[in-house]
């Protein structure tokens, strides 16, 4: 397909402009890439954008890899340098003919290696180039190197010898690594009991357990991940925080590292940052159409604060770098400062802190005025001089971004004034907040129909939400018996205008605000929830378990 071509596609679909086209068109002249490598290097289009755009434009089925696992049976019936040369990954048999993904529609090659070797045509789905590169390594590593049975063989030395060796360590410790890769999971959690030592994955926002294993081994896992994370190996008595790049198939993953003293010994979690995520759009992340209207022209005003609130591993970041695609980069000098910096912006200038040489929130925050910026995007606020630099910084004229921990939107405010932030410059300045949750999806493989129980029945009356059933899942290979597949965001957004600024100045209690909200359209977050219960996409059980 010719570049003017991939550039047609992605403006007709609005995804790009003209003047993004050109200058991707500059940038590719440098550096002889194609233009469709070249305008997601530059963060105009994500790479699933790019392959969806050209599915589509070839009339033919799009897969996502990220939601997606691979069959083994597949794997194995394509030799991993046949895939490789051919430019195709196996992806699964249905009923006798395997299924192929493709990062170039018109690969006659990989069709005809594959029909040679099944002696059957494959079916054959478009898959991004990313997630193409990323699960084809990952698919053949892991079926050539079963961690089950690799786990079972180092136990069994073990046990044999009755010592944990350094080598044995050393394997078992990358083990859990790369496991917890495997699983998709943002944290694995060490936990030492009497007699074995647990190993749980947080995946999808719920802990799932992966492995046991022999008490004897627990010191020197623990010593390794210390000596990783350059902490002291001598000091159990006291918490310690540290970090550590483990790599895995040409990807470095930062491993953020906590230890914490327990009756049985060094509890470990580690929080596993896999570098550059893939940058979404507003309309993926699972907002309704009122809310993405509402968010982008949020996005547009030229100053103010607006902020993503929610606990941990709520997505604030990654719906701050979708709204951020909103902003016109190539007019505005955006300057961010994050710990660490999770998604990779393309003419955005991103910074991270380093509390080893000073450089925090609050010290970039006030030195950021020096690089005439348009939009500052300050990672967290969670001192006193970082929300009053964000708040200042606004009101000259400025728009400033960031997250705030809180369990809803109007609980911020509470929150901002316990940090001593100003009554009245904060009423003055906060345009928005945003509050959400990650809720599992539903898996579309074995989603069934779920009979709505008497409580779930008044809820839902009470909302004011006609519903007859719901759904939820029941579990199979494709979800890993889990019933769930991808996540989405229900969140609530408190827009502030003049009669909630004075609310927020007068004092008033905290309900008052949010009747107030609510009366001017704000949909709460639970009742946001319940709407995507009725949509079929999350369960009752989930929006529960998320919201309460």
């Amino acid at each position: 397909m010719a570049a003017e071509k991939i550039g047609e596609i992605l403006q007709s679909k609005n995804l790009i402009n003209e003047t993004q086209l050109q200058i991707a068109l500059v940038q590719q002249k440098i550096t002889d890439e194609l233009l469709g490598d070249t305008l997601v290097k530059l963060g105009f289009v994500s790479s699933r954008e790019l392959g969806q755009s050209l599915a589509e434009q070839a009339g033919m089925e799009f897969i996502d890899l990220g939601q997606y696992p691979l069959s083994e049976e597949a794997l194995k019936l394509i030799p991993k340098e046949v895939a490789e040369t051919a430019g195709f990954i196996p992806i699964e048999i249905t009923d006798g003919r395997l299924c192929i993904g493709v990062t170039n529609p018109s690969n006659i090659v990989a069709v005809d290696k594959a029909t040679s070797i099944t002696r059957n045509q494959p079916k054959v789905y478009m898959v991004d180039p990313d997630n193409y590169r990323e699960h084809l390594e990952k698919g053949y590593f892991f079926l050539e190197n079963p961690i089950q049975q690799s786990r079972d063989k180092i136990i069994g030395e073990i046990k044999e010898s009755h010592s944990a060796s350094g080598p044995a360590v050393t394997a078992l410790s990358d083990l859990i690594f790369m496991d917890g890769i495997r699983r998709n999971a943002t944290d694995i959690h060490i936990t030492p009991a009497l007699d074995i030592i647990h190993v749980f994955y947080r995946i999808d926002g719920v802990l799932q357990y992966g492995h046991g294993l022999p008490r004897i081994v627990h010191a020197g896992v623990v010593s390794r991940i210390k000596i990783l994370s350059k902490l002291d190996i001598a000091e159990s008595r006291l918490p310690q925080d540290g970090s550590f790049t483990f790599d895995f198939l040409n990807k470095g993953y930062d491993i953020r590292v906590s230890t914490v003293p327990t009756i049985y010994g060094e509890n470990v979690v580690m929080r596993i940052l896999s570098g550059t995520g893939p940058l979404l759009r507003l309309e993926m992340l699972g907002f309704d159409e009122h809310n993405v209207k509402t968010i982008r022209s949020l996005f547009q005003k030229p100053y103010g604060v607006i902020l993503i609130a929610g606990p941990t591993g709520s997505g604030k970041t990654t719906t701050l770098y979708a709204a951020l695609r909103e902003i016109n980069l190539l007019e505005k000098n955006v300057i961010t400062v994050e710990d660490p910096v999770e998604y990779k912006l393309s003419l955005t200038k991103q910074s991270q802190v380093n509390e080893k040489t000073g450089y925090d929130f609050a010290f970039a925050a006030r030195n950021f005025m020096r690089q005439d910026p348009d939009v500052m995007l300050i990672g967290e606020i969670r001192d006193e001089e970082t929300a009053r630099i964000a708040v200042r910084t606004s009101i000259t004229g400025h728009l400033v971004l960031s997250t705030i921990h809180s369990n809803d939107a109007v609980t911020a405010i509470p929150r901002l004034l316990d940090l001593k932030v100003d009554k009245f410059l904060m009423s003055s300045s906060l345009l928005a907040i945003i509050a959400q949750r990650l809720a599992r999806k539903i898996c579309l493989f074995c989603k069934t129909v779920h009979a709505l129980s008497d409580s779930e029945h008044e809820l839902l009356e009470e909302r004011k939400i006609q519903i007859d059933k719901t759904y939820k899942g029941v579990g199979c290979s494709k979800c890993n018996g889990t019933g769930y597949a991808g996540r989405s965001v229900i969140g609530e957004i408190l827009t502030i205008d003049d009669e909630l600024r004075d609310l927020i100045y007068s004092d008033v209690p905290i309900t008052a605000i949010q009747s107030a909200a609510v009366r001017k359209g704000m949909i709460p977050l639970k009742e946001d929830g319940l709407r995507k219960v009725a949509a079929g996409i999350i369960s009752m059980d989930e929006l529960i378990r998320v919201a309460g």
